[in-house]
């Protein structure tokens, strides 16, 4: 009765008022999204902007946390300001539940010690965006589509299954198993053997990898999987349900345990790269994968060394752990967003007649390798991608927390007032962007078009924003082009909506039910 009774007189005295759901004890705002929109966080928000505008708050979906949720360009300023005098660039407050997941002080996705985080801010940089990661992202996309056409080959493409109209298959379901592969094969340089394992359920004939092996890399891959989705558990859960609730406690321990699995994987495979580099001469090249790149960071192999403002070290097999699983995530979200590109070319046949005409003129050979010159040249596959990320983003918000007093929306507000970036209201406002519900990739080939200022921030913005953004661009227009040039793609069903589900900050996309056959 006193902490219900303090959490309301908090509530209402709070710093400036505004309008938003009712919030419970606790539980903040997770009864309206369960009851009302069945778990689904998106909806939720989408549903608060219409009903309470361009500014409103509410409060955490577990605990008493108060957030205000922005959704507007111009609110954003000293959010996504280039430089750190007046932005606020942390993410979440330290708290306990950073130091449970093990990545207190580590990675860059929810590390808010900015000397920390600038440290392995230029690690990931400098592997990711590095021009042999880029060679081997493109390589590797080409390889595995290659051995997914295998896969498709045997399944669905042989003349007798065509004919019997058996060549229906889910798009999504195989390139979230092609995201995990290529994922992890560009982040540790080892291979992992998920769409192996998912043609292997598709009845007796199996892959030629063995099955010892495929099972192995299945759950190590769910296990990674299992781990992204405990960040926002232990970030967001407070402390007290974890310890004291027996429901939420078990989670916690079961999560615990499933971290201990991935830590001790990621250990097995650091340590053997490193002694993979130590016994290679040093005038020898190496791979280019993330992995290695960042362990040769500020040392004598590195031949691009960047001052990071902290003594020229190396990176702990810790902050390389964390680093990798954090890029993880870019993988998981590529998939859902390649099965809504396919979703919006399928809805639009002037767009995928344009997007083949480009394609066309550029690829005479329809087997030959994509290139890095091929993708530079792509700029409405480039287009399309663009459209999709802005009319539906995967990530449909993203935190801030201010470190000092400042005035935003019209209010002024105290240090650690916590606030959130709803993208997907701004990257579809009308004041910013001409009939912005319509799908129109041909408003991004506009020369000298540049959306209005923060506007279109689906890859966040400012100091914070998305490293991986041109290894995303990369994967998926080349996947364009390695589907479309060869292949006709039609939904089963044009008339039923896209299936998504929102259950934490990332969008994914459900099943997706395509006709495919040989383009003639």
């Amino acid at each position: 009765m006193t902490y219900v009774s303090h959490y309301y007189y908090t509530y209402f005295t709070r710093v400036n008022p505004l309008p938003g759901p009712f919030p419970f004890p606790f539980i903040g705002n997770l009864p309206q999204v369960y009851l009302r929109f069945n778990g689904d966080i998106q909806m939720f928000y989408n549903n608060c902007y219409k009903k309470y505008g361009d500014i409103y708050e509410i409060y955490r979906l577990y605990g008493n946390e108060r957030s205000i949720v922005l959704c507007r360009s111009e609110y954003l300023k000293n959010f996504l300001s280039l430089s750190l005098k007046n932005a606020h660039w942390m993410r979440f407050p330290n708290r306990k539940g950073s130091i449970g997941l093990g990545i207190e002080g580590k990675g860059v996705l929810f590390n808010d010690n900015y000397k920390s985080w600038m440290f392995n801010r230029q690690f990931f940089s400098q592997a990711i965006l590095s021009p042999k990661f880029t060679d081997e992202a493109i390589d590797w996309t080409n390889k595995l589509f290659n051995e997914l056409e295998s896969y498709w080959d045997r399944l669905f493409l042989k003349k007798e299954i065509i004919k019997e109209n058996k060549n229906i298959l889910d798009l999504s379901g195989w390139f979230n198993n092609y995201a995990n592969d290529i994922t992890i094969k560009l982040l540790t340089g080892e291979r992992s053997y998920s769409m192996a394992a998912y043609f292997d359920t598709f009845g007796d004939e199996k892959s030629d990898h063995p099955s010892a092996i495929i099972n192995d890399s299945v759950k190590f891959v769910k296990a990674l999987h299992k781990q992204l989705l405990s960040f926002q558990y232990f970030l967001l859960v407070p402390s007290f349900l974890r310890n004291y609730i027996p429901f939420f406690k078990n989670k916690e321990n079961d999560l615990i345990q499933n971290r201990g699995f991935v830590n001790q994987k990621l250990d097995v495979i650091i340590k053997r790269r490193r002694q993979e580099i130590g016994v290679t001469p040093l005038g020898k090249p190496l791979p280019h994968d993330m992995l290695t790149s960042m362990i040769i960071k500020n040392t004598p192999r590195d031949v691009n060394y960047v001052d990071t403002g902290e003594v020229n070290r190396s990176m702990t097999d810790a902050e390389i752990r964390v680093n990798l699983i954090e890029a993880v995530l870019g993988g998981y979200k590529s998939a859902s967003m390649f099965t809504l590109i396919i979703y919006y070319i399928a809805h639009n046949s002037d767009v995928k007649k344009k997007m083949l005409e480009e394609i066309d003129s550029i690829f005479h050979d329809k087997i030959r390798p994509i290139t890095k010159d091929d993708f530079y040249n792509l700029s409405y596959c480039e287009a399309i991608v663009k459209e999709v990320a802005r009319i539906f983003p995967i990530t449909h918000s993203f935190a801030r927390r201010i470190d000092q007093p400042d005035k935003i929306g019209g209010y002024q507000w105290p240090a650690d007032t916590s606030f959130l970036i709803n993208i997907r209201a701004i990257n579809n406002d009308d004041d910013y962007w001409e009939e912005p519900n319509k799908f129109n990739p041909d408003r991004w080939m506009v020369e000298g078009f540049e959306p209005k200022k923060n506007s279109f921030i689906t890859f966040g913005g400012g100091v914070r924003s998305c490293p991986g953004k041109k290894l995303a661009m990369i994967e998926l227009v080349c996947l364009m082009v390695l589907l479309f040039r060869k292949y006709e793609i039609d939904l089963i069903d044009k008339h039923s909506p896209i299936k998504t589900k929102s259950r934490d900050i990332i969008i994914s996309c459900g099943e997706l039910l395509v006709e495919i056959k040989p383009r003639s």
